[in-house]
């Protein structure tokens, strides 16, 4: 009966969540001050790689604690149709800790592509109601998993006033069990200011949204001593006339195309957009200097065969 109740509650909550997270989605990024408008701090711009067990900037929802993590090699896995009939699944559990990111389902159909361990799951504000649709198999079922939620400070403050913090808090007194974390105004300016330093663009006066990837990827350079990316493709790769065409997200077939996304948001300049191939060739860089490696497709920054759809795996690391 007490099952019963509490899935009945849960229910409740995600049916009155619908509308005000759309509601916060619509508002929050129409408008990208937002993240500057409780102005917490100045943000500095940091050392990119300072890897430690204790990760400043990720405070637990409840208590508050910074969250505490180290991993000697990390899978990155992306959303990207290129994951489809790749078979990397068992490659992917068999790494020590396993990043997703959003609602991206593991296990299931998916198993044998993306494998069925999650470490980390890094979740946009924008994601939350997507991810609490499918509560069952994203959060009842991955209760050892660490939840890494993030958000502009409008709709993450924790004073009564965030709209998703609220929403999240009771979420986490259901399931008291479950690792949930946020990402501290301050840090979300750091974020900010590494994208202008690596790019040259303010990210605000450029009109341009940080996609989830930019957030994981950073952050799994402050987790991992190693990181096996899956399913992201070089800057170049949607340039060369003979590219493969993949869904924007493994789990969704019909969906659109990938390239063409990509391309879409890097050109336009009316509104707000993602940067993916801006993201991509700062993370390309980034693969020089530190110990990041890419797969499905298979490319390295020096690669002459940019998008190279060989299958390489990653080595095993203990």
């Amino acid at each position: 009966m007490k099952t019963l109740v509490c899935h009945g509650v849960i229910g409740i909550i995600v049916i009155t969540m619908g509308t005000i997270l759309m509601v916060v989605y619509n508002n929050s990024f129409a408008d990208t001050s937002e993240f500057h408008s409780e102005k917490p701090g100045k943000a500095q711009a940091k050392p990119l790689r300072v890897l430690s067990s204790t990760l400043e900037g990720y405070t637990g929802l409840i208590n508050q604690q910074p969250l505490r993590m180290h991993c000697n090699c990390c899978a990155l896995v992306s959303s990207s149709g290129h994951l489809t009939g790749s078979n990397r699944g068992d490659e992917i559990d068999r790494t020590e800790c396993v990043i997703r990111m959003n609602n991206a389902p593991n296990g299931n159909n998916f198993k044998q592509d993306v494998g069925w361990r999650t470490s980390l799951r890094v979740i946009a504000h924008s994601s939350v109601q997507r991810v609490l649709q499918r509560r069952q198999e994203l959060l009842n079922a991955n209760q050892d998993c660490v939840f890494l939620f993030w958000g502009p400070t409008s709709s993450m403050r924790r004073d009564g006033k965030g709209r998703v913090f609220n929403n999240l808090r009771l979420i986490n007194q259901l399931l008291p069990k479950l690792k949930v974390y946020v990402i501290s105004p301050l840090k979300m300016l750091e974020f900010d200011v590494l994208f202008k330093n690596e790019t040259g663009k303010d990210r605000k006066t450029s009109n341009s949204w940080l996609t989830t990837g930019w957030f994981t990827m950073a952050i799994a350079l402050e987790l991992c001593d190693r990181v096996n990316v899956y399913g992201m493709v070089a800057p170049d790769f949607c340039s060369t006339p003979s590219h493969l065409s993949v869904p924007y997200h493994y789990y969704e077939p019909s969906g659109p195309d990938e390239c063409s996304l990509y391309l879409s948001h890097e050109h336009n300049q009316s509104g707000g957009h993602h940067r993916f191939i801006t993201e991509k060739t700062v993370f390309a860089n980034w693969a020089q200097k530190y110990d990041i490696h890419f797969y499905q497709p298979d490319w390295s920054p020096s690669s002459t065969l940019k998008g190279s759809s060989s299958h390489t795996p990653a080595p095993a690391v203990s």
